[in-house]
């Protein structure tokens, strides 16, 4: 029988979209992603991107280039100088990606949502108790970036990164559908736990780059090594950088998810919510100044 009303069409749309994203094989087709996207062939490349385009709102007009030896340059693409421009105050931490804001709040006895009535824990998701606890209190917001969208993302703040933690897992989607299905979806994808301090206190802030189907490979370049599927280790990798606010850390090979972790005296900057849509450099998170505490560094 057909669908009679907008409801079941929605959840039938709801379903086909999970089949035709997630009960696929999913690192295999992720692996045959990536070999497909580094083929360089002019013509190919340009076929893919009008397929894409059908798909997608892509729009390359701020790119630094507009030709494209292969997709993978086109995922990765760089902007033209001043394209992403970032907010210069000292309260503002900036969001290090385009992005769609997701679910956002405090995190409360180590636990923070993917989407409504689906808790996390922090400890699954960052892998060590010491971090989780350090971040209990502290603000989070699930950035998701599109395929379409650029896939570059930049220091937030003035930061010094003090290690990166990869671990290796799934590629499930990471789209609404799947967080609203999936338990501790972000838990059981590759991902990376990047370490940071801020230079003007010390005070912890954590971005933990998560990838998905067809994304999984994450690029810092703080580290020599790119983090992948095929990556064995080692799994903590002390890394003592520095970047200033804007400064480029990495990028995804397509597009997914970063959650970024902001002390607690941090508050979403004014009209971000759920659903808001950001480019790079916009105002995330906003500092109360009269919260702020000097933290002594580590040596």
């Amino acid at each position: 029988m057909k669908p009679q009303t907008l409801r079941d069409r929605l959840l039938l749309q709801e379903d086909l979209n999970f089949l035709l994203t997630n009960r696929v094989p999913r690192i295999a087709l992720t692996r045959f992603m990536g070999w497909y996207s580094r083929i360089r062939s002019p013509g190919l490349t340009r076929f893919s991107i009008a397929v894409w385009r059908l798909f997608t709102e892509l729009d390359l007009s701020d790119a630094k280039q507009q030709r494209f030896a292969s997709l993978h340059e086109c995922f990765t693409r760089e902007l033209r100088p001043g394209a992403r421009p970032f907010d210069a105050r000292a309260d503002v931490i900036a969001s290090p990606s385009d992005a769609i804001v997701g679910a956002h709040g405090t995190v409360a006895q180590g636990q923070v949502l993917q989407a409504k009535g689906f808790p996390y824990t922090l400890l699954d998701l960052l892998g060590s108790p010491g971090l989780a606890q350090a971040h209990e209190g502290c603000r989070y917001v699930t950035l998701r970036l599109t395929s379409s969208m650029y896939h570059r993302f930049h220091a937030p703040h003035d930061l010094r990164i003090d290690r990166v933690t990869y671990i290796s897992g799934d590629t499930w989607n990471v789209n609404p559908i799947a967080l609203q299905r999936v338990e501790r979806l972000f838990c059981k994808n590759e991902r990376a736990v990047v370490e940071c301090r801020l230079q003007a206190d010390g005070a912890r802030l954590t971005l933990v780059p998560v990838a998905a189907i067809l994304v999984a490979s994450i690029r810092l370049h703080c580290l020599p090594q790119r983090l992948h599927l095929r990556y064995r280790g080692p799994n903590v990798i002390d890394c003592q950088a520095q970047a200033a606010k804007g400064d480029e850390l990495g990028w995804f090979e397509h597009g997914s998810t970063i959650i970024v972790l902001a002390p607690p005296d941090a508050r979403l900057a004014a009209g971000v919510d759920t659903g808001s849509r950001l480019k790079a450099g916009q105002a995330l998170f906003e500092r109360l100044p009269a919260c702020h505490e000097t933290v002594t560094r580590p040596s």
